[in-house]
């Protein structure tokens, strides 16, 4: 069965509901702290560290004045602290202020966090308890986060599947007043990946040598200012592959291959997800032969500037292609990996999975 694959049980996992909107909950606590409205305890947690760390930030810039930061304000860590410790902290009564603020970081690194619970049963009114999990979560069975659940705030961050990175980046700029070219956000997604702080401080960084009054981000702007040229990218490779340009998808692979910062598992991640995007559609036009824009962006999970490749993409690779080379590409995952790729290096790797798919 097709759906037995390893890779399609993993795809299956990875698309189950992710719960609350990270981005979302951020924006509340966001506007709530700067209205002077906190929770008694905040629970901040998640693969994805963004939106956590700015939620952390926020709390940390609003609850205080600065001058009364001295006597009100105890950042904990981890490795360095207990629970029993955090906790009689957060018990303290604030001095000539309204409120203490009690910062946990690194959270997940310290050991009986379910101990915290006890004092999240009842936490302080005068205190402000936020406890920061940096790329990890609570156990969601534990007492810990059934306590913060129902007495504080909770913010989830789960990573962004690499299809969704794309849109994401064009919410991030449409908040800073700003649009993207579709082709513009992608590269960016290749380059930075799913960390979106990597894309936030790659973004900071190229609007400050935009010129004064720029509305649209174009792939130019992104290959000046970020370092990566559109030319030779993997984004390009799978645009070369779904229309079967063998002379450039070989010249891409090679290029690609050779950079001092290339590892082959991100390279077959991302060719494994165009395929996979094609085992999608085809699935979707053997429901519907004509099917509408909607549809087809809810199957692809990229925006109306792509159709037209995949359009051609599921004509040059039906599905027993298709198969062929999602087993061909767990196998050179494998490979990148360190199994049984004998003395080739990742380079030879890559140039002869792409000359192999080329080959079905």
């Amino acid at each position: 069965m097709v759906l037995d694959h390893p890779f399609f049980v993993y795809l299956s996992i990875m698309a189950k509901s992710k719960g609350a909107d990270a981005a979302a909950v951020y924006a509340k606590i966001s506007e709530d702290v700067r209205n002077g409205i906190f929770s008694p305890v905040y629970l901040l947690m998640g693969e994805e560290p963004y939106y956590p760390d700015l939620a952390c930030e926020a709390i940390m810039a609003n609850a205080l004045q600065d001058y009364e930061r001295d006597f009100n304000q105890t950042v904990f860590y981890g490795t360095d602290t207990t629970a029993d410790v955090v906790a009689t902290e957060a018990r303290s009564f604030p001095m000539m202020a309204d409120r203490r603020l009690v910062v946990l970081k690194e959270a997940q690194n310290m050991k009986s966090q379910d101990e915290l619970a006890v004092y999240c049963e009842e936490p302080m009114d005068s205190t402000v308890l936020v406890i920061l999990m940096h790329g990890a979560s609570a156990d969601k069975r534990k007492s810990l986060y059934k306590m913060v659940a129902k007495m504080g705030t909770v913010l989830e961050s789960n990573a962004l599947r690499d299809y969704e990175v794309p849109s994401w980046i064009s919410g991030f700029y449409s908040s800073k007043g700003l649009s993207i070219a579709p082709d513009a956000a992608a590269l960016m997604a290749e380059y930075a990946g799913a960390d979106l702080t990597r894309i936030a401080v790659e973004t900071d960084k190229m609007l400050k040598n935009l010129p004064e009054g720029t509305t649209k981000v174009t792939v130019a702007d992104v290959e000046k200012n970020v370092g990566i040229s559109r030319q030779f990218s993997v984004f390009e490779l799978t645009k070369a592959l779904s229309f079967r340009d063998a002379a450039k998808a070989l010249k891409i692979a090679a290029y690609i291959g050779e950079q001092p910062k290339f590892a082959m598992p991100m390279a077959t991640a991302t060719i494994f997800n165009h395929f996979y995007r094609i085992l999608k559609y085809e699935a979707l036009l053997q429901q519907d032969p004509r099917p509408d824009a909607s549809s087809k962006a809810a199957v692809l999970g990229v925006p109306p500037f792509f159709f037209q490749e995949y359009d051609t993409a599921v004509r040059n690779y039906p599905l027993p292609k298709c198969m062929r080379i999602v087993a061909l590409i767990e196998e050179y995952d494998f490979k990148g990996k360190g199994g049984d790729a004998g003395d080739a290096t990742p380079a030879q790797l890559l140039t002869e999975l792409i000359a192999k798919i080329l080959s079905i």
